[in-house]
């Protein structure tokens, strides 16, 4: 058979992946905050773009002025007889202009004029501070005010825990070469407030003794916090005890043995320690008043606040109203009259028809996504009612798959969308993985329960227990069964172990302890 080459034309189609697609996708996962960064970038590249913030300013850019659209109101800064109302006008003050002669004619007719009651003081004059009143004016929603402040400008800026050593150095130790170490020994503490640094590669760093370092160190651990420039958790413990005058015979040796008291060994301690029962209750409460992390008061980063992405709350039928957060929904508008007046000059008309597109096609995806995260929350909330109504002991076992086959959409759209985003509901704040939670099969064929349910009834029966009848393991999944779940001893303890806590014979040992200092 001869080989030959031969020209055919063949039409298929196939799922090509292009940059606009993948640009969709990606927008899909991406949180409000990395949100208005990617539109801030595609602003910048595309003269087209304009970004608009959702508290009424307008953004930079090409705004809606160069088109000659008016942001007043709907008399467009006019009064009713058609003429312009100046700013001196609208911002007059109300006192002088328009009141002060109605209270001179109710003084008059009411007899209320004080200039007669009191002639020998001055009539009453209206004082101005200039330097309030520049203040008042200036203050955000005032007609003079040059622009909106933000309340963390005014915030107190945060101490560390340096700057608060730094600070005690100085009359700590007298001598320059005394605060050098000092010095580079506060550069070599961590956010707890222990040193991190060997004495003998500090000293030969400075070129000086160890036992000028080890002198330096026990100054440095006289200071404020209590506890601080400490090497572990026994000497922390140990230097807030001797501040206090506490650091008996008896207590050393309870620092020197901490592993016994994680371990709730209180027999093995009250023979290491030499002291009966009530002792060893009494130097126990002393070690919970202690401070483990003396640097932890001192904060090291700001915490931001959670913005939901959806608002869901009871409407007046008795159904749930799920709404987009608009605080978290950039604007973003394609200005067509720039395009269209640029376009007429006919320069680069290829650049800015490919901006055009780019735009339009940016616009369009932030909708999408919008409506995307609609429908998913909307379903989520249609699933999961019972859980809005009653609580977390109502809340329903879900999947991904039935949140997509129910909004006719792919399982790995679901997922993106439910990626950081939170929901803020009447039972709080959640995020959106919350409610998607394994399922758990019930005794004899009934309806499955949330796993996340599961955790929470264990969590309750564990807290409502009492010192003299703690719950083991074998307990909790009786219990659980009465209650109609059907549970493994070995799950059960792996989400006890999830949830940090300890098994039966420490919660025994730590609740009589407690009890007796209570009792005490």
């Amino acid at each position: 058979m001869a080989l030959s080459a031969n020209l055919f034309l063949r039409q298929s189609q196939s799922l090509v992946m292009t940059p606009q697609l993948m640009q969709s996708i990606q927008l899909l996962q991406m949180t409000h905050f990395e949100l208005n960064q990617f539109i801030a970038q595609e602003v910048e590249k595309n003269p087209l773009l304009e970004f608009t913030p959702n508290d009424g300013e307008m953004g930079s850019g090409n705004g809606r002025e160069q088109d000659g659209e008016s942001y007043g109101g709907e008399d467009g800064g006019h009064g009713e007889d058609g003429s312009d109302r100046s700013n001196s006008e609208l911002n007059s003050d109300w006192y002088e202009s328009e009141n002060t002669g109605h209270a001179d004619r109710l003084n008059a007719e009411l007899d209320a004029n004080f200039s007669n009651v009191y002639p020998d003081d001055s009539p009453p004059q209206r004082l101005d501070a200039p330097e309030l009143v520049s203040q008042w004016k200036s203050m955000p929603g005032s007609a003079e005010a040059p622009e909106s402040y933000d309340l963390d400008d005014f915030v107190a800026g945060q101490i560390s825990l340096r700057d608060h050593l730094n600070q005690q150095i100085p009359f700590a130790l007298r001598s320059q070469p005394d605060r050098l170490i000092a010095q580079l020994l506060v550069d070599q503490l961590d956010d707890a407030g222990y040193l991190q640094a060997d004495i003998g590669e500090t000293a030969a760093r400075l070129g000086t003794a160890p036992a000028d370092v080890e002198r330096v160190l026990a100054t440095l651990q006289t200071l404020d916090p209590p506890g601080v420039f400490a090497r572990s958790l026994a000497e922390c413990l140990a230097i807030q005890l001797k501040q206090k005058n506490r650091f008996d015979p008896a207590m050393e040796r309870l620092i020197q043995h901490l592993e016994l008291l994680a371990r709730r060994d209180f027999a093995t301690l009250k023979r290491v320690c030499g002291v009966d029962e009530e002792d060893l209750l009494d130097m126990m409460t002393e070690i919970r008043q202690l401070n483990p992390k003396p640097g932890s008061d001192f904060e090291t980063g700001i915490s931001e606040a959670i913005t939901p992405d959806i608002v869901v709350r009871a409407s007046s039928d008795g159904s749930w109203l799920v709404e987009l957060n608009p605080d978290t929904l950039p604007r973003v508008l394609v200005n067509q009259s720039y395009f269209s007046s640029v376009s007429k000059t006919g320069s680069d008309h290829a650049f800015l028809s490919e901006c055009l597109q780019n735009a339009n096609w940016l616009t369009r995806s932030l909708d999408q996504r919008a409506k995307t995260m609609m429908k998913v929350a909307t379903e989520i909330v249609r699933q999961q009612d019972a859980f809005l109504v009653g609580g977390v002991d109502h809340l329903r076992p879900l999947n991904l798959k039935t949140v997509a086959d129910a909004i006719k959409m792919h399982e790995s759209t679901v997922s993106r969308v439910t990626s950081n985003k939170y929901m803020l509901t009447p039972r709080g704040l959640f995020e959106l993985k919350y409610f998607f939670t394994v399922s758990i099969s019930a005794v004899e064929g009934g309806d499955s329960h949330s796993a996340e349910a599961v955790r929470h009834r264990i969590r309750l029966l564990i807290a409502r227990e009492s010192p003299d009848a703690v719950l083991s393991d074998d307990d909790i999944v009786d219990t659980l069964k009465t209650s109609g779940v059907e549970l493994a001893r070995r799950t059960v303890a792996k989400y006890r172990e999830a949830m940090n806590i300890p098994s039966s014979v420490q919660r025994r040992r730590e609740k009589r302890a407690m009890a007796k200092v209570a009792g005490f």
